[in-house]
């Protein structure tokens, strides 16, 4: 078949078109800001010290932590908003275990609070029921779980993770596995 000269010049711009269309599809079916979001450095999983926020305001009332990855743990979930805290790794003099989290001394107002995002992704230290080990060698879980699993777990107490911030809202959490 010979293809006349209107028709040479046709089909290579018909199929750049089809191309930048399956693009933009694909791009759509994406989720909100997830092309977007930037590459968090993540702080160490056992880390012993209390990771600032030099731009947070303490002193005005209970805000979003800024853009990145908290190791903390959740004190308080109401209404799709969690309440979160900064945590340490603290080795055990007694050498009864090799140590344990803890949160900020009593009366510290180093405390965050940010709206759990409908589309949050959470990675289970324990499974989806809680009955099964899935950490990895690094300690921080790999078995995606539900949203509902993640708010029943921050209605069910401190549970150590690294915490993703993103715009104001929670869109990650991977929990730290603690024997």
């Amino acid at each position: 078949m010979q293809l006349t000269p209107s028709l040479r010049v046709l089909l290579p711009t018909t199929a750049a078109a089809a191309l930048i269309s399956t693009a933009l599809i694909s791009a759509a079916a994406l989720p909100a800001d997830a092309a977007a979001m930037p590459k968090f450095t993540k702080p160490k999983v056992f880390g012993t010290s209390f990771q600032s926020d030099p731009r947070h305001d303490f002193t005005k009332h209970i805000s979003p932590r800024h853009d990145g990855i908290l190791r903390g743990w959740v004190t308080h979930y109401r209404s799709g908003v969690a309440e979160y805290e900064p945590i340490r790794w603290v080795k055990d003099k007694t050498g009864h275990t090799e140590g344990y989290f803890e949160g900020p001394p009593e009366g510290d107002v180093t405390a965050y609070a940010s709206p759990v995002a409908k589309n949050v992704v959470f990675y289970s230290a324990t499974g989806c029921k809680g009955t099964v080990v899935t950490a990895k060698n690094d300690s921080l879980g790999s078995k995606r779980c539900s949203r509902n699993v993640l708010i029943s777990r921050m209605k069910a107490g401190h549970r150590p993770a690294l915490i993703t911030v993103y715009r104001g809202a929670i869109v990650k959490v991977q929990e730290i596995y603690t024997p």
